[in-house]
């Protein structure tokens, strides 16, 4: 049977197996390789409540994201949700938003986390030149595999995803017959501020699961798989990291402040010597390149979504003759990976991420409430969240609690960013403008 294409030269091919590990992927990344032991320092055996804590708060924005995504179904994910719901202006800002603030500069600072777990193995990744033919090399490789097809890039994600945790999943396995009971004493109960900031560190190693929904326009009966493929990954990685943080606070204790930048790597030297430690760094590095691998996939089809609707050069909308993707968006999100990842201009961009994507979830739960409001032309039933305006509501007001931790530098750099964005958009408005009103005249003449 052919496969289905969308109205934008798509093809529908990823299932809800797909979505779910793709999310995995995403969100089961470098950080996870130290978190446990920052939590485990400031909050100690109650650290696992704020795992819980993160979740639930996650919990609300993901299924906001899962009613939005089984009713707007097209290209760019997040993107896609605010122009349905608010139209182009604001949906121009948060894609730029989660492009350049949030994205580009996760992206390149993970490539130089590859760069630099590599680098404790082999130290010529340390010099400037190599590390730079490294970067090409891999994301090279990452947009020959995603330009070739969606369906080949899901079926390696799923490969590399299992691959990637399956050293974690023998922590977590072998790692409880090295539990001492006397680690996972409860102490003294932590203050509000500290549970907070740490909350607010710690709700990052949850987020990764919009990233893979940019691909809206190649999942196969999006009503029911994107409900599905979230609600199934966010338990995964919730029983993930719970069981993970048992051991990591079990095994390490009071020893965590010593190995707090690779607690993980502690625990396999525990267990098995030195080439555990060895065998964690490697992990690590497949790990990011994993999590970039998927990105690679996923951020190009907002470049994708918005050339589409005039807000990119209209060439990033180009599609494959034969492979049906969206190649040059593709080749130009890598190109611009590796030149911030070389270039370090990452490190600056870096303050915005934090604050950014909250804000980026903050609209895509507005989007929610006023999609609801508004009449659809299809008759088929979509997810809807149980319980009215419950649960927008507790996320609205979470996220509401996650930007008054932030610092006056990061709100100042967000505001500043935002307002540079609005400069851009109505420039290219204007432009276009006279674009028209030039093309008008020259008809009538």
């Amino acid at each position: 049977m052919p496969l289905k294409k969308t109205d934008e030269g798509l093809e529908r091919v990823i299932g809800v197996s797909g979505l779910s590990l793709t999310i995995l992927n995403f969100t089961i990344g470098a950080g996870i390789f130290v978190l446990p032991a920052i939590v485990g320092i400031e909050l100690g055996t109650y650290g696992l409540f704020c795992y819980v804590f993160c979740a639930m708060l996650l919990a609300c924005v993901m299924l906001c994201y899962a009613e939005i995504g089984s009713k707007v179904t097209t290209s760019g994910g997040t993107y896609a949700y605010v122009v349905a719901a608010f139209g182009e202006f604001p949906g121009f800002i948060t894609s730029w938003l989660y492009l350049f603030a949030f994205g580009l500069a996760s992206d390149a600072a993970v490539m130089n986390i590859i760069a630099d777990s590599l680098a404790v193995i082999y130290p010529i990744f340390l010099n400037p030149w190599f590390r730079a033919f490294l970067f090409f090399i891999l994301l090279a490789f990452m947009v020959l595999v995603n330009v070739r097809g969606t369906k080949q890039s899901i079926t390696f994600i799923k490969f590399v995803t299992v691959i990637k945790l399956l050293p974690l999943v023998a922590i977590i396995i072998f790692g409880f017959f090295h539990v001492k009971s006397a680690n996972l004493h409860w102490g003294s109960l932590p203050t509000l501020n500290t549970f907070g900031s740490t909350a607010l560190v710690l709700f990052f190693a949850f987020l990764g699961f919009d990233s893979a929904l940019t691909s809206s326009g190649e999942i196969k009966n999006p009503k029911r798989t994107i409900p599905r493929g979230i609600m199934l990954a966010g338990l995964l990685i919730l029983v993930f990291y719970l069981l993970l943080q048992a051991v990591t606070q079990g095994v390490l204790g009071a020893n965590m402040e010593a190995v707090r930048d690779a607690p993980l790597a502690a625990i396999a030297e525990n267990m098995v010597g030195p080439v555990g430690a060895i065998i964690l760094l490697l992990t690590a590095a497949f790990s990011c390149f994993t999590s970039i691998f998927g990105d690679v996939l996923a951020s190009p089809r907002l470049l994708f979504a918005g050339a589409n609707d005039g807000l990119f050069p209209k060439f990033l909308s180009k599609v494959h003759p034969k492979f049906a993707t969206p190649h040059l968006a593709i080749i130009v999100w890598a190109a611009l990976i590796f030149i911030f990842s070389v270039s370090g201009g990452f490190k600056q961009m870096a303050i915005l991420a934090s604050a950014s994507i909250l804000i980026i979830y903050l609209t895509v739960i507005l989007s929610t409430i006023k999609m609801r409001t508004k009449k659809h032309k299809t008759s088929e039933k979509t997810f809807k969240i149980p319980g009215g305006l419950t649960v927008p509501l507790i996320g609205i007001a979470a996220i509401g609690w996650m930007l008054t931790s932030l610092g006056k530098g990061e709100i100042l750099s967000v505001l500043i960013f935002i307002g540079v964005v609005c400069v851009i958009y109505f420039v290219m408005k204007k432009v276009k403008n006279s674009r028209v009103l030039e093309n008008i005249n020259e008809e009538l003449i």
